[in-house]
Protein backbone atom coordinates (compact mmCIF):
# COMPACT_ATOMS: atom_id res chain seq x y z
CA UNK A 1 0.00 0.00 0.00
CA UNK A 2 1.33 3.44 -0.83
CA UNK A 3 1.20 4.77 2.71
CA UNK A 4 2.42 8.30 2.09
CA UNK A 5 -0.38 9.07 -0.39
CA UNK A 6 -2.94 7.58 2.03
CA UNK A 7 -1.70 9.96 4.73
CA UNK A 8 -1.64 13.01 2.48
CA UNK A 9 -5.16 12.23 1.28
CA UNK A 10 -6.22 11.79 4.90
CA UNK A 11 -4.76 15.14 5.94
CA UNK A 12 -6.31 16.80 2.88
CA UNK A 13 -9.79 15.48 3.71
CA UNK A 14 -9.52 15.65 7.53
CA UNK A 15 -6.84 18.18 8.55
CA UNK A 16 -8.07 18.01 12.15
CA UNK A 17 -6.54 14.52 12.40
CA UNK A 18 -3.03 15.97 11.99
CA UNK A 19 -3.55 18.36 14.90
CA UNK A 20 -4.88 15.55 17.06
CA UNK A 21 -1.76 13.58 16.17
CA UNK A 22 0.54 16.34 17.49
CA UNK A 23 -1.60 16.86 20.62
CA UNK A 24 -3.12 20.14 19.46
CA UNK A 25 -6.77 21.08 19.36
CA UNK A 26 -8.47 19.73 16.20
CA UNK A 27 -10.22 23.11 15.92
CA UNK A 28 -6.89 24.62 14.86
CA UNK A 29 -7.33 22.94 11.46
CA UNK A 30 -9.82 25.66 10.49
CA UNK A 31 -6.93 28.17 10.49
CA UNK A 32 -4.73 26.13 8.17
CA UNK A 33 -4.56 25.02 4.55
CA UNK A 34 -2.95 21.68 3.69
CA UNK A 35 -1.02 22.09 0.45
CA UNK A 36 2.26 21.50 -1.39
CA UNK A 37 4.86 23.94 -2.65
CA UNK A 38 7.54 23.79 -5.33
CA UNK A 39 11.06 24.83 -4.34
CA UNK A 40 12.28 25.88 -7.76
CA UNK A 41 16.04 26.06 -7.23
CA UNK A 42 16.52 22.27 -7.17
CA UNK A 43 13.07 21.16 -8.32
CA UNK A 44 12.04 20.04 -4.84
CA UNK A 45 8.37 19.72 -3.98
CA UNK A 46 7.19 19.85 -0.39
CA UNK A 47 4.20 17.50 -0.51
CA UNK A 48 2.94 18.05 3.04
CA UNK A 49 2.57 21.63 4.23
CA UNK A 50 0.09 23.02 6.73
CA UNK A 51 0.17 26.77 6.07
CA UNK A 52 -1.73 29.28 8.24
CA UNK A 53 -4.50 31.07 6.40
CA UNK A 54 -3.67 34.34 8.17
CA UNK A 55 -0.43 36.24 8.84
CA UNK A 56 -0.56 35.79 12.62
CA UNK A 57 3.15 35.50 13.54
CA UNK A 58 2.52 33.17 16.49
CA UNK A 59 1.05 30.45 14.25
CA UNK A 60 3.72 28.05 12.94
CA UNK A 61 3.62 26.36 9.58
CA UNK A 62 4.10 22.58 9.61
CA UNK A 63 6.26 20.59 7.21
CA UNK A 64 5.00 16.99 7.33
CA UNK A 65 6.92 13.91 6.18
CA UNK A 66 5.58 10.33 6.25
CA UNK A 67 8.28 7.64 6.33
CA UNK A 68 7.52 3.91 6.32
CA UNK A 69 10.89 2.53 5.24
CA UNK A 70 14.52 3.13 6.30
CA UNK A 71 16.09 6.05 4.46
CA UNK A 72 19.59 7.23 5.39
CA UNK A 73 19.16 10.38 3.30
CA UNK A 74 15.79 11.46 4.75
CA UNK A 75 17.04 14.19 7.09
CA UNK A 76 19.54 15.45 4.52
CA UNK A 77 16.68 15.92 2.05
CA UNK A 78 14.11 17.13 4.58
CA UNK A 79 16.20 19.90 6.13
CA UNK A 80 17.57 20.93 2.72
CA UNK A 81 13.98 21.32 1.50
CA UNK A 82 12.99 23.22 4.65
CA UNK A 83 15.78 25.80 4.46
CA UNK A 84 15.42 26.25 0.71
CA UNK A 85 11.69 26.84 1.28
CA UNK A 86 12.50 29.43 3.97
CA UNK A 87 14.97 31.18 1.65
CA UNK A 88 12.60 31.24 -1.30
CA UNK A 89 9.28 32.12 0.40
CA UNK A 90 10.41 33.78 3.68
CA UNK A 91 7.05 32.95 5.33
CA UNK A 92 5.88 35.20 8.20
CA UNK A 93 5.58 32.19 10.52
CA UNK A 94 7.92 30.03 12.60
CA UNK A 95 8.55 26.51 11.31
CA UNK A 96 7.71 23.10 12.72
CA UNK A 97 8.81 19.76 11.24
CA UNK A 98 6.73 16.64 11.90
CA UNK A 99 8.02 13.24 10.77
CA UNK A 100 5.59 10.31 11.04
CA UNK A 101 7.22 6.88 11.29
CA UNK A 102 5.55 3.48 11.38
CA UNK A 103 7.93 2.54 14.20
CA UNK A 104 11.17 3.71 15.80
CA UNK A 105 13.58 1.15 14.20
CA UNK A 106 12.83 2.62 10.76
CA UNK A 107 14.41 5.95 11.67
CA UNK A 108 17.96 6.77 10.60
CA UNK A 109 18.86 9.77 12.78
CA UNK A 110 22.24 10.82 11.31
CA UNK A 111 23.09 12.46 14.66
CA UNK A 112 26.54 13.59 13.45
CA UNK A 113 24.96 16.24 11.24
CA UNK A 114 21.44 16.61 12.61
CA UNK A 115 21.62 15.73 16.31
CA UNK A 116 21.19 19.36 17.41
CA UNK A 117 18.35 19.98 14.96
CA UNK A 118 16.49 16.84 16.02
CA UNK A 119 16.72 17.96 19.66
CA UNK A 120 14.89 21.22 18.91
CA UNK A 121 11.30 21.73 20.04
CA UNK A 122 10.51 22.60 16.43
CA UNK A 123 11.08 18.98 15.37
CA UNK A 124 8.49 16.35 16.26
CA UNK A 125 8.92 12.66 15.54
CA UNK A 126 5.84 10.45 15.87
CA UNK A 127 6.02 6.64 15.98
CA UNK A 128 2.60 5.20 15.21
CA UNK A 129 3.14 1.96 17.07
CA UNK A 130 3.79 3.95 20.27
CA UNK A 131 0.63 6.05 20.26
CA UNK A 132 -0.97 3.88 22.97
CA UNK A 133 -3.95 5.44 24.70
CA UNK A 134 -4.03 8.37 22.30
CA UNK A 135 -5.16 6.03 19.52
CA UNK A 136 -7.93 4.64 21.74
CA UNK A 137 -9.23 8.06 22.82
CA UNK A 138 -9.09 9.84 19.48
CA UNK A 139 -11.07 8.74 16.44
CA UNK A 140 -8.68 10.53 14.10
CA UNK A 141 -5.54 9.06 15.64
CA UNK A 142 -7.19 5.64 15.52
CA UNK A 143 -7.68 5.99 11.75
CA UNK A 144 -3.99 6.86 11.41
CA UNK A 145 -3.01 3.79 13.44
CA UNK A 146 -5.17 1.61 11.17
CA UNK A 147 -2.57 2.08 8.42
CA UNK A 148 0.03 0.05 10.39
CA UNK A 149 -2.37 -2.32 12.13
CA UNK A 150 -1.49 -6.00 11.52
CA UNK A 151 -3.71 -7.76 8.99
CA UNK A 152 -5.02 -10.13 11.68
CA UNK A 153 -6.55 -7.30 13.72
CA UNK A 154 -7.11 -4.62 11.04
CA UNK A 155 -10.70 -5.68 10.44
CA UNK A 156 -11.56 -5.54 14.14
CA UNK A 157 -10.03 -2.08 14.54
CA UNK A 158 -11.79 -0.85 11.39
CA UNK A 159 -15.17 -2.04 12.75
CA UNK A 160 -14.49 -0.25 16.04
CA UNK A 161 -13.59 2.95 14.22
CA UNK A 162 -16.73 2.77 12.05
CA UNK A 163 -18.88 2.33 15.17
CA UNK A 164 -17.00 5.19 16.87
CA UNK A 165 -17.58 7.44 13.86
CA UNK A 166 -21.29 6.62 13.82
CA UNK A 167 -21.56 7.48 17.53
CA UNK A 168 -19.37 10.59 17.68
CA UNK A 169 -19.86 12.38 14.36
CA UNK A 170 -23.19 14.16 14.07
CA UNK A 171 -22.51 15.64 10.65
CA UNK A 172 -23.67 12.90 8.26
CA UNK A 173 -21.39 14.07 5.43
CA UNK A 174 -18.28 14.04 7.64
CA UNK A 175 -19.31 10.68 9.09
CA UNK A 176 -19.80 9.12 5.64
CA UNK A 177 -16.51 10.52 4.32
CA UNK A 178 -14.54 9.18 7.28
CA UNK A 179 -16.14 5.73 6.99
CA UNK A 180 -15.31 5.74 3.27
CA UNK A 181 -11.71 6.54 4.17
CA UNK A 182 -11.59 3.64 6.63
CA UNK A 183 -12.95 1.31 3.97
CA UNK A 184 -10.42 2.58 1.44
CA UNK A 185 -7.52 1.92 3.82
CA UNK A 186 -8.72 -1.64 4.37
CA UNK A 187 -9.17 -2.28 0.63
CA UNK A 188 -5.62 -1.11 -0.11
CA UNK A 189 -4.20 -2.78 2.98
CA UNK A 190 -5.69 -6.17 2.15
CA UNK A 191 -5.64 -6.38 -1.67
CA UNK A 192 -5.82 -10.18 -1.59
CA UNK A 193 -9.25 -10.11 0.07
CA UNK A 194 -12.38 -10.41 -2.05
CA UNK A 195 -15.21 -7.89 -1.95
CA UNK A 196 -17.34 -10.30 0.04
CA UNK A 197 -14.56 -10.95 2.58
CA UNK A 198 -13.98 -7.24 3.18
CA UNK A 199 -17.73 -6.61 3.50
CA UNK A 200 -17.95 -9.33 6.14
CA UNK A 201 -14.84 -8.07 7.91
CA UNK A 202 -16.22 -4.54 8.22
CA UNK A 203 -19.71 -5.68 9.14
CA UNK A 204 -21.17 -4.18 5.97
CA UNK A 205 -24.16 -5.78 4.30
CA UNK A 206 -22.95 -4.76 0.85
CA UNK A 207 -19.58 -3.27 0.05
CA UNK A 208 -20.88 -2.31 -3.38
CA UNK A 209 -23.00 0.36 -1.69
CA UNK A 210 -19.89 2.23 -0.53
CA UNK A 211 -18.49 5.14 -2.48
CA UNK A 212 -15.08 3.52 -2.92
CA UNK A 213 -16.48 0.37 -4.50
CA UNK A 214 -18.86 2.33 -6.72
CA UNK A 215 -16.02 4.53 -8.00
CA UNK A 216 -13.82 1.52 -8.74
CA UNK A 217 -16.70 -0.39 -10.34
CA UNK A 218 -17.73 2.53 -12.54
CA UNK A 219 -14.12 3.09 -13.55
CA UNK A 220 -13.80 -0.58 -14.48
CA UNK A 221 -16.95 -0.46 -16.62
CA UNK A 222 -15.70 2.61 -18.42
CA UNK A 223 -12.30 1.03 -19.11
CA UNK A 224 -14.02 -2.04 -20.55
CA UNK A 225 -16.04 0.16 -22.91
CA UNK A 226 -12.96 2.11 -23.97
CA UNK A 227 -11.19 -1.11 -24.92
CA UNK A 228 -13.81 -1.63 -27.64
CA UNK A 229 -13.29 1.80 -29.22
CA UNK A 230 -10.38 0.79 -31.56
CA UNK A 231 -12.35 -2.16 -32.97
CA UNK A 232 -15.42 0.03 -33.55
CA UNK A 233 -13.28 2.63 -35.31
CA UNK A 234 -11.93 -0.08 -37.62
CA UNK A 235 -15.53 -1.00 -38.49
CA UNK A 236 -16.02 2.54 -39.77
CA UNK A 237 -18.06 4.05 -36.92
CA UNK A 238 -17.48 7.72 -36.12
CA UNK A 239 -16.49 8.93 -32.65
CA UNK A 240 -19.97 10.46 -32.26
CA UNK A 241 -21.66 7.13 -33.05
CA UNK A 242 -19.39 5.25 -30.64
CA UNK A 243 -19.95 7.77 -27.83
CA UNK A 244 -23.72 7.50 -28.27
CA UNK A 245 -23.71 3.70 -28.45
CA UNK A 246 -21.45 3.18 -25.42
CA UNK A 247 -22.91 6.12 -23.46
CA UNK A 248 -19.45 7.66 -23.05
CA UNK A 249 -18.41 11.34 -23.16
CA UNK A 250 -17.51 12.31 -26.72
CA UNK A 251 -14.30 13.98 -25.53
CA UNK A 252 -13.15 10.70 -23.94
CA UNK A 253 -13.84 8.75 -27.14
CA UNK A 254 -11.93 11.37 -29.16
CA UNK A 255 -8.95 11.04 -26.82
CA UNK A 256 -9.00 7.24 -27.08
CA UNK A 257 -9.19 7.45 -30.86
CA UNK A 258 -6.20 9.78 -30.94
CA UNK A 259 -4.20 7.42 -28.74
CA UNK A 260 -5.11 4.53 -31.02
CA UNK A 261 -3.88 6.25 -34.16
CA UNK A 262 -0.88 8.10 -32.74
CA UNK A 263 2.64 7.20 -33.76
CA UNK A 264 4.82 4.80 -31.77
CA UNK A 265 6.40 6.13 -28.61
CA UNK A 266 9.79 7.79 -28.78
CA UNK A 267 12.74 5.75 -27.59
CA UNK A 268 12.89 7.76 -24.35
CA UNK A 269 9.23 6.99 -23.67
CA UNK A 270 9.83 3.30 -24.37
CA UNK A 271 12.80 3.42 -22.04
CA UNK A 272 10.88 4.87 -19.10
CA UNK A 273 7.84 2.65 -19.73
CA UNK A 274 10.04 -0.47 -19.82
CA UNK A 275 11.72 0.48 -16.56
CA UNK A 276 8.38 1.11 -14.81
CA UNK A 277 7.23 -2.30 -16.05
CA UNK A 278 10.42 -3.81 -14.63
CA UNK A 279 9.84 -2.19 -11.23
CA UNK A 280 6.29 -3.49 -11.21
CA UNK A 281 6.78 -7.06 -12.45
CA UNK A 282 10.34 -7.94 -11.39
CA UNK A 283 10.64 -6.31 -7.98
CA UNK A 284 13.04 -8.99 -6.73
CA UNK A 285 15.77 -7.43 -8.91
CA UNK A 286 15.79 -4.28 -6.77
CA UNK A 287 17.23 -4.33 -3.27
CA UNK A 288 16.05 -1.73 -0.72
CA UNK A 289 19.39 0.03 -1.23
CA UNK A 290 18.83 0.16 -5.00
CA UNK A 291 15.35 1.60 -4.54
CA UNK A 292 16.68 4.24 -2.14
CA UNK A 293 19.34 5.14 -4.73
CA UNK A 294 16.71 5.43 -7.44
CA UNK A 295 14.60 7.77 -5.32
CA UNK A 296 17.65 10.02 -4.90
CA UNK A 297 18.41 9.88 -8.63
CA UNK A 298 14.86 10.78 -9.67
CA UNK A 299 14.12 13.40 -6.98
CA UNK A 300 16.01 16.37 -8.52
CA UNK A 301 14.99 15.62 -12.12
CA UNK A 302 12.41 17.55 -14.12
CA UNK A 303 9.44 16.03 -15.95
CA UNK A 304 11.41 15.93 -19.21
CA UNK A 305 11.08 12.38 -20.58
CA UNK A 306 14.55 12.38 -22.17
CA UNK A 307 16.16 13.48 -18.90
CA UNK A 308 14.36 10.70 -17.02
CA UNK A 309 15.35 8.15 -19.66
CA UNK A 310 19.02 9.14 -19.57
CA UNK A 311 19.15 9.00 -15.76
CA UNK A 312 17.60 5.51 -15.75
CA UNK A 313 20.06 4.25 -18.35
CA UNK A 314 23.03 5.63 -16.45
CA UNK A 315 21.83 4.06 -13.21
CA UNK A 316 21.42 0.68 -14.93
CA UNK A 317 24.95 0.86 -16.31
CA UNK A 318 26.24 1.31 -12.75
CA UNK A 319 24.36 -1.83 -11.62
CA UNK A 320 25.32 -4.56 -14.12
CA UNK A 321 23.61 -7.31 -12.12
CA UNK A 322 20.28 -5.59 -12.72
CA UNK A 323 21.26 -4.67 -16.26
CA UNK A 324 22.21 -8.25 -17.16
CA UNK A 325 19.37 -10.11 -15.48
CA UNK A 326 16.71 -7.74 -16.78
CA UNK A 327 18.26 -7.58 -20.27
CA UNK A 328 18.29 -3.81 -20.11
CA UNK A 329 20.81 -3.54 -22.93
CA UNK A 330 17.99 -1.82 -24.80
CA UNK A 331 18.31 1.10 -22.40
CA UNK A 332 21.53 2.79 -23.60
CA UNK A 333 23.16 5.74 -21.87
CA UNK A 334 22.36 8.13 -24.67
CA UNK A 335 18.57 8.36 -24.64
CA UNK A 336 18.45 9.20 -28.33
CA UNK A 337 20.57 6.23 -29.34
CA UNK A 338 19.13 2.87 -30.28
CA UNK A 339 20.66 -0.39 -29.24
CA UNK A 340 21.38 -2.93 -31.97
CA UNK A 341 18.22 -4.67 -33.06
CA UNK A 342 15.89 -2.33 -31.16
CA UNK A 343 12.79 -0.98 -32.89
CA UNK A 344 10.56 1.99 -32.40
CA UNK A 345 7.27 0.86 -30.92
CA UNK A 346 8.77 -2.24 -29.28
CA UNK A 347 7.14 -1.21 -25.98
CA UNK A 348 3.39 -0.73 -26.23
CA UNK A 349 2.04 2.64 -25.07
CA UNK A 350 0.99 2.26 -21.41
CA UNK A 351 -2.45 3.18 -20.13
CA UNK A 352 -0.97 5.74 -17.75
CA UNK A 353 0.85 9.04 -18.15
CA UNK A 354 4.62 8.78 -18.47
CA UNK A 355 6.15 11.37 -16.18
CA UNK A 356 8.38 11.77 -13.15
CA UNK A 357 5.57 11.23 -10.64
CA UNK A 358 4.57 7.90 -12.24
CA UNK A 359 8.20 6.75 -12.06
CA UNK A 360 8.46 7.84 -8.41
CA UNK A 361 5.21 6.01 -7.60
CA UNK A 362 6.57 2.78 -9.16
CA UNK A 363 9.75 3.03 -7.07
CA UNK A 364 7.80 3.72 -3.86
CA UNK A 365 5.29 0.94 -4.51
CA UNK A 366 8.14 -1.50 -5.06
CA UNK A 367 9.66 -0.38 -1.75
CA UNK A 368 6.33 -0.72 0.04
CA UNK A 369 5.86 -4.22 -1.40
CA UNK A 370 9.29 -5.31 -0.15
CA UNK A 371 8.61 -3.82 3.28
CA UNK A 372 5.33 -5.74 3.46
CA UNK A 373 7.00 -9.01 2.43
CA UNK A 374 9.80 -8.50 4.97
CA UNK A 375 7.26 -7.80 7.69
CA UNK A 376 5.24 -10.92 6.83
CA UNK A 377 8.31 -13.16 6.67
CA UNK A 378 9.54 -11.87 10.02
CA UNK A 379 6.22 -12.42 11.78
Amino acid sequence: MKTDSIFYNLFQAFPSIFFELINRSPEEAASYEFTSREVKQLSFRLDGLFLPKTNEPDKPFYLVEVQFQPDTSLYYRLFAELFLFLKQYQPPHPWQVVVIYANRPIEREQTLHFGNLLALNQVRRIYLDELGEAAERSLGVGVVKLVIEPEETAGQLARQLIEQAQQQLRDEVVQRDLINLIETIIVYKLPQKSREEIAAMLGLSELKNTRFYQEVFEEGKQEAKLETVPALLQLGLTSEQIAEALKLPLELVHKTAQQTTRKAMSFSEQNVAAFIELLTRQRSLFTPEYLAELEQVVAPLSDDIEELSKAISEWCEEHPEVDDEAQLKLLPKNSGEKAPGSKEGKVKPPNYELNKQTLKNAIQQSSSSQDSQSSNSGS
